[in-house]
This record gives C-alpha cells, structure tokens and sequence, in this order.
C-alpha cells in the first residue's frame, strides 16, 4: 500500500486545484492557467544551466597591442565572475610589442582559472609575440594548418632597438621564453629560443612533435574534448579540467574595443589622417563655419591615438607637414603648379615614411597603392582650397563699414566742418578732412575716407 500514498495525495491536490479553478472567473482562469504554463517551461531551463559547466572564449584576430591586453583581462575577470571552468584564447596574430605582450603573459600566469591558448582557426598564426602568449596558456593547441613562431623583438613603437638595447631586449625575451617552456621539456626550450635568435616558426604538426603545444584541435568542441581530465598548475595549486560538456561563452570585444582595435589598421588611420588635414584646409579656406573644423580635430585625435597604439616612424609627420608648406608656397609664387607637384610627392613620401619604413612592424605596413592614389587626390584637392582661401582673403569685403571707405556722398547740410552727406541712400553725420575755415556747402560731392564709430570722414572730390 505503501507505494500507492503519493498516487493518492496528488488526487487530492489535483482534486482541490479543479475546484479552485471552478471558483474562479474566466479571465483569472486563463491567468493562472497561463503562469503556470510560463514557470514549468522556465523551470528545466534554469536548472539545466546552473547543472552545464561553462568556458568563456576570446577571439583575438589582432595585432598584440594594449587593446588586446584590456580584452584579455576583462574576459579573465567575467570568467572568474560566472565562475568559468576556463578561458579560451583562440588567438590569430602576427605579432605585437613587447610591452602589450608583458601584460598578457603576466596576466595569464597569474590567472585564478585555467586559460587555454588556441591557435585557430586553419591558416592562423602565432608570430612573434603570439608564440610566447601561447607558451603561457596553462594549456596550449594549435588547429591544423597554422604556423607558431618568429618572435622578433622591437621597441614599443616597432621601432628597431640600437644595437645594446636590441641584445638586452633579446635576452629578456629569450629568458622568458625559456622559463614558459621549461616545463615542456628540453625540445620546446630550444624551438622557443630559435624562434627568437633565427626568427624561426613551425607549423602545428612540428610545434606538436617538440611539445611546444599540448595537441592539435580540428574545432573548439574537440579542443574541449581534448582539454578533459587535464591537470594545469594555477597559483592555487594542481587544478584538473572539467571540458568535455563545457557550454562555449562567446565573449566580443564591446564596441569601443572594437573601435580602439580598428583604429590599429595602419590603412584606417591614414584615411582619418588625410580627412582630419582636407577638413581643417576646407575650414581655413571657408572660415565661419565649424563643422569642417570638428570633423578635422576629432579626425586627427583618432588618427593620432591611432598611431601611439602601433608601430609607425614621427619622422613621416614632418615630411607631411612640409608638404602643406609647398602648397600653400606655391599660391604665392609664380611656379605654375610646379610646387604643388612638389607637395604630393612629398606628402607620398611622407606618408609611407610614417607607415612603411623599415622600423616599423610588416604587418603594420599600409597600402602603397592606396597611399599614391589618395595623395594624388589629396594634393590637388589641398591645393585648390589653399588658392581659394588666399582668393578669399585677398578680396575686399562686400558688406560693413569698411565698404563705405571710397564711396562717393553728396552733402546735405553744410560742413563747417560738421554736418550731414547722404552716402549709398543713407544720411550720415560727418566731418571734413582736412578741415577748413569756409564751409563745404550743401550740394558739394564729397568722398568717405575713414568710418568713426557712427560718423563719416570725407573730403572733397575735384572734378
């Protein structure tokens, strides 16, 4: 009998909940009814999540700069708020500067969760600093067809280090790759330190073959897979990886990393730098405006921002300063055209000194095509606005009292040496210059000569 209790008391409930539901209205019937319709298809949802362990990933396809950094440590710190099972980096870069990668490789090691570095998807890469971010992911993988390596050292701006800095740098670098590889055995060690002293790089098959990755993952599913029952070294102590069922959380970047990310594009920030510079030309040659002005300023902030974030030589911002030079010489010189030419090539040059020069990182470099064909377009159109604000600044204005000055008046009551002149069809009260003892009578042409305040000073025309 006893097996039968529980069949019975869900009679009774279900008994009394009908004749609740005879007691009450229509409307409330459908209400009640509704609700709870509602809370039992909530109620597996809600249990399900709190039951499924979850991983937070980062897709960082970008150059390893301090954006990358700030999107690192606030995955980490959202990770370890929902209480992840892990982070995942699936990371796609050719590199960065040494400063932003610090951060990461400190961020990293010191991370309360565990933090696996993937390399993905087939065709990424980890150059230069990547491969040391890689090395110290607590777990690292690469997916088929990528390539780790050539860890090249360079200044905070891609700059190329003088020859002491440059062998400081390297052997820092080079003990910290030793020390992320230590525990992968004597193989990884030597891959990691070539990868520094030859630029050396592998692909995943040989960075599997040293232990410089822990496996090679087809997705992230099998990533997850593969990372079950691991057991990785946080600052806690010994730590064993729950994967298999894990729920992937995708994290993007928000949109002002997004825009901070966008504007390490070498190609994005010389068009917001030639809009800034066409901009503030357009406001000097149309003065009285501001909207030109505006869009100029907030152009050139950007870009200039822009440009602190990677590697580009300051030495293009003179030679492109220089370029405005000729063209606004060559509105005042009889050249005909020829400074202006001056002036684009110049600006081409400078624009690929600031951008493409040899101390800056190569996959920092912007388009040449792109460069020619907008400083053609920019140095014509440069010039053309210079000539018009010199055209317009050259011409005498049309409204005002500075018009009056030069106007030919009639006078209306005598000047002794005061009274009144009609000018233009208005009466004025003036004064004669130079001021004489007979009155300059009514009738008398007269001529402005200066405008003070709400009086004229005129003097007599001579036929």
């Amino acid at each position: 009998m006893m097996p039968c209790a529980p069949l019975s008391q869900w009679g009774v409930l279900l008994r009394h909940i009908r004749a609740y539901l005879q007691t009450m209205k229509k409307a409330q019937r459908f209400i009640f009814l509704f609700l709870a319709l509602l809370l039992s298809t909530l109620w597996p949802i809600s249990g399900t999540a709190q039951d499924n362990t979850q991983v937070v990933v980062l897709t960082m396809d970008m150059p390893i700069t301090h954006v990358s950094a700030n999107y690192l440590e606030r995955g980490l710190r959202i990770a370890q708020a929902q209480d992840a099972e892990a982070l995942v980096i699936m990371l796609n870069t050719p590199g960065g500067t040494i400063g932003a990668m610090n951060e990461m490789v400190r961020a990293i090691r010191n991370s309360e969760i565990p933090v696996i570095v993937y390399v993905a998807p087939r065709g990424a890469m980890a150059g230069s600093a990547g491969m040391l971010i890689t090395l110290a992911g607590h777990l690292s993988a690469m997916a088929p067809e990528t390539a780790i390596g050539a860890a090249a050292s360079v200044g905070p701006g891609g700059e190329d280090l003088e020859e002491t800095l440059q062998q400081k740098i390297d052997e820092m670098t080079r003990a910290t790759a030793r020390s992320l590889a230590e525990r992968r055995g004597p193989q990884a060690v030597q891959l990691a330190d070539e990868s520094i002293t030859k630029a050396r790089a592998v692909s995943a098959s040989e960075a599997l073959a040293a232990n410089l990755v822990d496996f090679i993952a087809e997705d992230l599913d099998e990533l997850l897979r593969l990372s079950d029952g691991e057991s990785v070294i946080l600052p806690d102590g010994e730590y064993t990886l729950h994967t298999r069922n894990a729920v992937p959380i995708d994290l993007p970047p928000t949109p002002i990393e997004s825009v901070l990310l966008l504007l390490t594009d070498p190609n994005v920030l010389f068009l917001l730098l030639v809009l800034g510079l066409q901009a503030i030309l357009l406001e000097i040659s149309q003065p009285g405006g501001w909207v030109a002005g505006f869009v100029g300023i907030i152009s050139l902030l950007l870009a200039g921002y822009g440009m602190g974030l990677i590697s580009v030589n300051w030495l293009g911002i003179f030679i492109i300063l220089l370029a405005f030079v000729l063209f606004i010489l060559d509105v005042k010189a009889p050249t005909h055209g020829a400074l202006t030419a001056a002036g684009i090539l110049t600006f081409i040059g400078g624009s690929l000194v600031l951008f493409n020069s040899q101390s800056t990182l190569p996959f920092m470099h912007v388009s040449t095509p792109l460069v020619v064909t907008t400083g053609i377009f920019f140095g014509i159109v440069s010039g053309f606005l210079v000539r018009l604000g010199w055209q317009a600044m050259q011409q005498k204005p049309h409204m005002g009292r500075e018009t009056f000055v030069g106007r030919i008046g009639t006078v209306k009551v005598a000047l002794t040496p005061k009274g009144q002149v009609q000018v233009a069809g208005e009466l004025w009260s003036a004064e004669v210059t130079p001021k004489s003892a007979a009155p300059v009578t009514a009738g008398t042409r007269v001529r402005v000569v200066a405008v003070d305040g709400l009086r004229v000073i005129v003097e007599t025309v001579t036929e």
